[in-house]
C-alpha cells in the first residue's frame, strides 16, 4: 500500500518512477479480480463435468417389475386409441433439514413412468442424505419401479449465484444417463408442491409435441434489472467446501452486446433435447453464456431463457409459461409470498401443475393431499396403476404404468395450456423485444 502522509521524500532515482508504480498497482488490482474470476470459472467448469456416477443405488442390478411394464405386443393393423403416456424426469433439491419435505413433495410427484432424482446440498449431514437414500430403499413401489435415486455426492447451491445452475445441470446429466426414455426435466425445490395427479399432468402432455419448453421469460431490462445484472460476483459454492456468502468485486461490467438477456423465474420445464443441448451439444452457445454468467447475480433464473432465446434452434419452441402459481406482492412483485390458506382457490384455479413458497408442514399442503390430490399421508398419489383396494392402501398393488386415470386436474391443466396454445397467440410471446 502507499503512504499518504504528506512528507518531502529524499532525491532518489527511483521517484521519477511514481507514476508508473501506481499505475502498476491498479494493473495488480485488476488482474487479482480477473484471476479470482478465473478461478471461479474454472471450479464451476470443474463442477459440472464431475462424474455422473454419483447417485447412491444398491451394487446389485434390479430390473423394474415386469408388472408395471408389460411387454405390448405391436399391432400393425390396430390403431391406438390414445398415444403413449409421456416421462417426466424430476430433480428434486434441498437444504439441511428438508428431507422430510423432499420425501413429502416425492410421494405427492410420484408416478412409476417418471425418474427422479433427490439431492440434498453439503449444508445437509451425510447421515441426513444417507437416512434418505434408505428410507427410498425401504418403500415396495420405489424398489419395484426402479426410479428414485439419491445424490450421493453433493454441491451446494446459492440461489443469488451461478453454483444453483452447476447442481441443476449435474442433476439433468446424471437423470440423461440414467433413463433415456423421459421428455420433459422439471427441476423443483423442497417449497415446492403439485396442483395435480401425475396422471393428469402425464395425460395431458401425451397430447402435447414433446418439443415445448414451458419457461416464462422476458429480455425487458430496466434499471432495477441492469443493477442486478451489471454487478460482478464470486459464488464461493463452486469451490469451498465450507458455506459461505457469495462476494462482489469493485469493478462492474457492461451488458452484452454479442448476446440478447432475457430473465424469467428458477421452475422451467424443459425438453430432453434442449437438455442434451445444454450438456452434450456441439454448439458453443450454452458454454458460452455459462461463462458469462458464472459471475453474474442471480443467474440461474436468467441463464436457461437467455440460452433458449439466442438459439434459432430452440427459440421457436418457448411457450412464455413455467406452468407454476406463485404469489406476489401487489406492491413489491420481486419476491413470491408463501401461499396462505385463503389463496387456495385461486391458486387451484389457476390452472398451474405446481405452486412454489409453502412453509414446512402448511396446512395448505394437507389441504391439496386431500382435495386434489386424494393422497393419504405417507402414501403415494392413486394412478391408474393402482390395482389394491381403496379400504386398504391402493397402491400396494400394483399393473400397468401405462394405464393414466386423468381426474379433474386433467381439465383445469388442458384449460390453462389451450389458452396459452389458441390462435398461435403464443408465438407473439416467444422471445420478443421489448
Amino acid at each position: 500500500m502507499h503512504n499518504n502522509h504528506q512528507q518531502t521524500p529524499p532525491a532518489s532515482p527511483y521517484n521519477s518512477n511514481a507514476a508508473s508504480t501506481t499505475t502498476a498497482s491498479k494493473d495488480n488490482s485488476k488482474a487479482t479480480v480477473c484471476i479470482i474470476l478465473a478461478t471461479s470459472f474454472f471450479s464451476f467448469l470443474f463442477i459440472i463435468a464431475l462424474p455422473s456416477t454419483s447417485p447412491i443405488r444398491p451394487l446389485t442390478i434390479i430390473r423394474p417389475d415386469p408388472a408395471l411394464f408389460p411387454n405390448q405386443p405391436i399391432s400393425l393393423t390396430e390403431i391406438p386409441s390414445a398415444p403413449t403416456p409421456r416421462s417426466i424426469s424430476y430433480f428434486i433439491s434441498g437444504s439441511a433439514g428438508d428431507s422430510a419435505r423432499i420425501l413429502r413433495l416425492l410421494l405427492a410427484s410420484y408416478h412409476p413412468r417418471n425418474h427422479y432424482l433427490l439431492h440434498l446440498d453439503l449444508s445437509a449431514s451425510q447421515t441426513e442424505r444417507d437416512r434418505l437414500a434408505i428410507t427410498i430403499q425401504a418403500i415396495p413401489i420405489f424398489k419395484a419401479a426402479q426410479n428414485v435415486d439419491v445424490v450421493g455426492k453433493s454441491d451446494y447451491a446459492y440461489p443469488r449465484g451461478p453454483s444453483a445452475i452447476s447442481s441443476t445441470l449435474h442433476g439433468a446429466s446424471i437423470l440423461l444417463r440414467l433413463a433415456s426414455d423421459w421428455n420433459w426435466f422439471i427441476s423443483l425445490n423442497a417449497g415446492d408442491y403439485p396442483l395435480a395427479t401425475q396422471d393428469d399432468i402425464l395425460h395431458i402432455l401425451s397430447y402435447l409435441p414433446n418439443d415445448l419448453n414451458f419457461v416464462n421469460h422476458t429480455n425487458y431490462i430496466g434499471w432495477k434489472e441492469s443493477k442486478k445484472l451489471k454487478p460482478i460476483i464470486v459464488d464461493t459454492g463452486l469451490y469451498l467446501l465450507e458455506k459461505e456468502e457469495i462476494f462482489y468485486a469493485t469493478q462492474k461490467r457492461e451488458l452484452p452486446t454479442a448476446f440478447k438477456l432475457f430473465s424469467g423465474s428458477s421452475f422451467t420445464m424443459l425438453t430432453r433435447s434442449f437438455v442434451e443441448f445444454c450438456i452434450l451439444g456441439t454448439d458453443n452457445l450454452p458454454r458460452t453464456l455459462l461463462m458469462y454468467f458464472t459471475n453474474t447475480p442471480y443467474s440461474y433464473s436468467n441463464y436457461f431463457p437467455t440460452v433458449l432465446c439466442n438459439s434459432d434452434q430452440y427459440k421457436k419452441t418457448v411457450i412464455n409459461h413455467n406452468l407454476q402459481h406463485v404469489a406476489f406482492n401487489k406492491t413489491i412483485s420481486t419476491k413470491p409470498l408463501s401461499l396462505k390458506p385463503e389463496e387456495f382457490d385461486a391458486m387451484i384455479q389457476s390452472g398451474a401443475a405446481f405452486a412454489t413458497h409453502f412453509q414446512f408442514d402448511s396446512p395448505v399442503l394437507d389441504r391439496i393431499d386431500r382435495e386434489i390430490l386424494k393422497r393419504s399421508p405417507g402414501k403415494v398419489v392413486p394412478g391408474g396403476w393402482c390395482l389394491g383396494e381403496p379400504a386398504n392402501d391402493t397402491c400396494s398393488v400394483w399393473g400397468d404404468a401405462s394405464i393414466l386415470r386423468p381426474g379433474p386436474g386433467a381439465k383445469r391443466l388442458k384449460k390453462r395450456i389451450v389458452d396459452l396454445l389458441a390462435d398461435d397467440k403464443y408465438r407473439s410471446m416467444q422471445c420478443r423485444d421489448e
